[in-house]
């Protein structure tokens, strides 16, 4: 079926370019005069996906998924496994999350649903890019953004502890991340280690939108208990209705803390147990974690929502003041000349990149009549995937993917600052925010 649908639009592609002469009038003497076009490698692709024995095999196998070819197992959850896979036009590198859709009861459907659609609101250099789904009669496949570098958790259990620097780079890409998240209304409501993968760079990717959620406003108010137990607020613990940037909050003040310890700040045999020392804020930050990082875990864990350090505060915070970030966090809409031309600068590069996308594109064999600007927004379509895909790729040549980097020393003053961005520099490279 994914071949048929793929021919049908080679086939419109290979008429409107090459309608050179019905090839039913062609006779063998008239090869030369008219040789049949070069197939451009959509046309090859395609061709093989319905008419190739070994490319047909490989689909009905699992080897094969659309344009993808699939490799080792990388991953596994409740419901899905996690493989490698290869797009077969651009070459790149996928991570594949497969779910059996014949085990998926109404509730896990639910959040699949919840998972694709918060995906498809989120472009963020941090956040793990969702490039297509495709759907057979009893698998459904997320071709995702692959990382490579594995996932926070496991890297803190072979390093015990990560060091100062690379705590604050980690840190402040998660927090750049989640505040891009809160302000497009999407709360993730699953933070933790194991849901932080990283690339081979450096470069932090949240993941796993399987609990997220869209909210209206900042004050609607959530009753569903979501996400780890070690990671969970006091107030999900109490069984109440609960904010959901809070909620977040504190689910990174617990990442922050096993990052610069190597241990979990809330520890026991017990769920019971477990609960009250969450319920209690029962914990100690060893002495020796510097100051300013220990003002900050101390302001995320408090036990009251309304208590605890909003986003643009632990921004501000001292703990994060060297941070420099290799793109801008300034709001899309301009509110001074310095953002005006940084607005500008951007826009000139969304442009320089689309371009370079639909050269490539056409390279690939995809015309015009492939691309309307719908189709690439639908994350349900082969199209959507390569464009995706190369416009990914074109950011990161630009930058996008770089991790932050530490620039210098402060002291520890006594009390922090706590002004919105106060202490993030910006440098004029920007990322693509769309």
């Amino acid at each position: 079926m994914l071949g048929r649908q793929y021919q049908v639009a080679s086939t419109r592609l290979h008429h409107s370019r090459h309608s050179l002469k019905d090839t039913s009038e062609v006779g063998p003497e008239d090869e030369e005069a008219y040789p049949l076009p070069r197939l451009s490698p959509l046309q090859k692709l395609t061709t093989d996906l319905c008419k190739d024995d070994k490319t047909i095999k490989d689909l009905v196998v699992g080897r094969r998924v659309g344009f993808y070819k699939v490799r080792g197992e990388i991953g596994f959850g409740t419901f899905s496994r996690v493989k490698l896979a290869f797009h077969a036009l651009t070459k790149d590198k996928v991570a594949l999350k497969i779910l059996d859709r014949t085990r998926l009861d109404s509730h896990a459907q639910r959040l699949l649903s919840r998972e694709i659609s918060s995906m498809e609101c989120l472009r963020h250099p941090n956040v793990v890019c969702l490039y297509e789904v495709v759907e057979t009669p009893s698998r459904l496949f997320l071709v995702l953004e692959y990382a490579g570098g594995g996932d926070l958790h496991n890297r803190i259990c072979t390093e015990t502890k990560l060091s100062d620097v690379t705590c604050k780079i980690t840190f402040a890409q998660i927090l750049s991340a989640v505040k891009y998240m809160h302000n497009h209304n999407i709360i993730h409501r699953d933070l933790k280690a194991e849901n932080v993968l990283l690339t081979s760079t450096g470069c932090v990717k949240v993941a796993d939108f399987g609990f997220s959620t869209q909210i209206s406003e900042r004050s609607d108010a959530l009753d569903t208990f979501c996400g780890s137990p070690q990671y969970a607020a006091p107030e999900l613990f109490r069984e109440e209705c609960y904010l959901g940037p809070p909620v977040d909050v504190w689910a990174m003040g617990v990442v922050l803390f096993f990052m610069v310890t190597g241990t979990m700040p809330f520890r026991a045999d017990t769920i019971g147990k477990l609960r009250r020392c969450v319920i209690e804020c029962a914990y100690t930050v060893p002495p020796w974690v510097p100051g300013p990082c220990q003002r900050l875990i101390k302001g995320i864990l408090k036990a009251a929502p309304d208590e605890r350090y909003a986003l643009d505060q632990m921004m501000g915070c001292n703990w994060l003041l060297p941070v420099e970030f290799p793109w801008s966090l300034v709001h899309p809409e301009p509110s001074s000349a310095q953002q005006s031309l940084l607005h500008l600068e951007r826009g000139s590069m969304e442009e320089e990149v689309e371009e370079e996308v639909r050269a490539t594109l056409e390279e690939l064999g995809f015309s015009a009549e492939h691309l309307p600007d719908s189709q690439t927004k639908h994350s349900r379509s082969p199209v959507t995937g390569v464009y995706r895909i190369l416009l990914h790729r074109a950011q990161k040549r630009r930058g996008c993917d770089c991790p932050p980097v530490v620039r210098g020393m402060v002291s520890d003053p006594k009390r922090e600052g706590l002004s919105a961005y106060r202490g993030i520099k910006h440098t004029s490279k920007l990322c693509v925010l769309s």
